[in-house]
This record gives structure tokens, C-alpha cells and sequence, in this order.
């Protein structure tokens, strides 16, 4: 750190140094899986990383985050990034090198090196969640981000993508969470039909989001609003109030008749208007929504 508290006298200038290209391979996968690592680009992605870093390390657990680059400009514009970054191993660096570091074409001042953050599905299971967003077979980082930042916004418990779904280090995808990423337990690569098995063996339901699906998301929560004035439900078919694990599928084919199979019931996302469907983030919203808002305290 330097007299202003600007870490390096020095920054990083030169954008073919073998440390620059050395982070930007974290944009591939290879090096991500490698490493263990993967990189958090613009002020919001890192300042929520940082948080969880200093969390972490108050807690007496490892730290996430291994190294950070910022421009002199995105410090005098975001000053808390310059204080969450104390005692983190941070260095400044030219808008070049940073561009020669991020996998976007218009980088937006800072860089973080982070190691991953997946946890097991013991992990996620043993704390009794309530919501849980499950991702089958989900191949685009940007819908698979845009699902997980629904899922932290709906207050969900954790986000499953199974195997075969996309990378959620994908820099795309990253970038796609706003920071959610940092915040609720993410699984990765888990089998469908085990994850399924153990959530009813815990009393979770599985609910399968299916445009084809008999079962009307706005009649579950109806019967919610119902139950919560005291009125009898007596032909309700499920309680969405109860712990629930939503399964979202592919983008383009939806959920396969195994993984529906797997669930409790389909339910279906009303569509009043003429289109033909809703897209994936857009349903996944919507299902998440609809269970947070039964679950609420009455």
C-alpha cells in the first residue's frame, strides 16, 4: 500500500505480462477447474464478493478471494471497494490490463480472483431448507444466472444444477448473478433423481414447472391466500407453503419426461395473454415468487 492507501505504488501496466495473461485464462474452463478458481469482474460482482470474503474470514473460515486488480478511476468512484479490499492481496492496474484480464470487451475497473464457492448437497440439505431452485440440464450461463439471482431475490435457500447444466463459473454467468452468486449455497453437478429421493425423504416437495402441467400455479397459491384466512382447502392438491424444491429445464426442450416424472406434480404458469410461453428466467421468477410468498410468516 501506498501513502494514500492505494495499494502498489506501481500498478500493472503491461497487458502481455506473464501475471495478466495468466488471470485471463480463468476465462477459460480448463483453468477454472484447474485452479479452483474463477473471476468476479465489475464493481458489483467483487464488492459482494469481498463481503462474503470478510465474512468468511471473520468467522475463522478461508477466505474467497486470492487477488485483486482495480483502475485508479473505479477506486475514486467506489471508494467502499477500496476499504472491503483491505488486507486482501489488491493491486492497481492500467485500464489495458484490466481489459487484457476480463473476458467482457468494456471492462468496468476491477478484477477479482476467487476460489470457488460450491458446496456439497449435504451441506444444503442438512439446514432444512425451505426453497430450493433446481437447474436440469440448464445450458446458458446468462438464463442459469438470471435463475440464481431470482432465487436469492425470492429469499430461496440454495440453487441445484445438475449435470450436464452450464458452468456457473462461466464469466457470463458471473456477471449474469449480480453478486448473487456470493450470497445462498450453490450445488453443482448433482444427479436428479438422488437429489429428488433425498428431498422427499426430508418432507420437501418437488414440483416440476411444466407449460403442459395440469396443475394451475395460481389455483396453489389461491389456496394458499385461502388457507391463511382460515377457509377450508380441503381438495387442495398441494400446500405451496410447504418446503419445496422447483425443477426448471432446459431452455430449449424444458424438462425431460424422466425429470418430470421425478415430481410430485407439474404445475403450470398461467399465460393470459398470446404467447406461446414464458422464458425460463421469466417462469422460474414467477414459481419462485409464488412459493416465497406462501411461506411467509402469516
Amino acid at each position: 500500500m501506498n501513502e494514500t492507501g492505494r495499494p502498489q505504488d506501481f500498478p500493472l501496466s503491461n497487458p502481455r505480462a506473464d501475471r495478466v495473461r495468466d488471470v485471463a485464462k480463468l476465462a477459460g474452463r480448463p483453468a477454472r477447474l484447474k485452479r479452483g478458481q474463477f473471476l468476479a469482474e465489475g464493481p458489483q460482482a467483487v464488492r459482494e464478493a469481498l463481503v462474503l470474503h470478510r465474512k468468511r474470514i471473520a468467522a475463522g473460515e478461508p477466505g474467497i478471494v486470492r487477488e485483486v486488480f482495480a483502475s485508479e478511476a473505479c477506486l475514486d468512484r467506489h471508494p467502499e471497494l477500496e476499504r472491503l479490499a483491505e488486507g486482501t492481496n489488491a493491486r492497481m492496474a492500467t485500464d489495458d490490463v484490466l481489459a487484457a484480464m476480463a473476458d467482457t470487451v468494456n471492462p468496468q475497473g476491477i478484477i477479482a480472483v476467487c476460489t470457488f464457492v460450491d458446496v456439497g448437497l449435504d451441506q444444503v440439505l442438512d439446514a432444512a431448507p425451505r426453497l430450493i431452485a433446481v437447474l436440469c440440464q440448464v445450458r446458458d450461463p446468462g438464463n442459469a444466472g438470471t435463475v440464481l439471482r431470482a432465487a436469492d431475490a425470492a429469499g430461496a435457500d440454495a440453487v441445484v444444477l445438475t449435470n450436464s447444466s452450464v458452468d456457473i463459473y462461466n464469466p457470463k454467468a458471473v456477471r449474469s448473478t449480480a453478486g448473487s452468486l456470493f450470497h445462498l449455497p450453490i450445488v453443482l453437478g448433482a444427479d436428479v433423481a438422488e437429489l429428488v429421493a433425498r428431498c422427499k425423504e426430508r418432507g420437501i416437495g418437488v414440483l416440476a414447472a411444466d407449460g403442459y402441467g395440469q396443475l394451475n400455479l395460481d389455483r396453489l397459491q389461491d389456496e394458499n391466500a385461502a388457507r391463511r384466512l382460515g377457509a377450508s382447502t380441503d381438495g387442495s392438491v398441494y400446500a405451496l407453503e410447504n418446503p419445496t424444491a422447483w425443477l426448471f429445464g432446459n431452455e430449449a426442450q424444458g424438462l425431460s419426461e424422466d425429470e418430470i416424472a421425478l415430481a410430485d406434480h407439474r404445475v403450470a404458469v398461467p399465460v393470459y395473454g398470446e404467447a406461446e410461453s414464458l422464458n425460463l428466467g421469466t417462469a422460474a421468477t414467477v414459481c419462485l415468487y409464488a412459493s416465497a410468498r406462501s411461506q411467509q410468516p402469516r
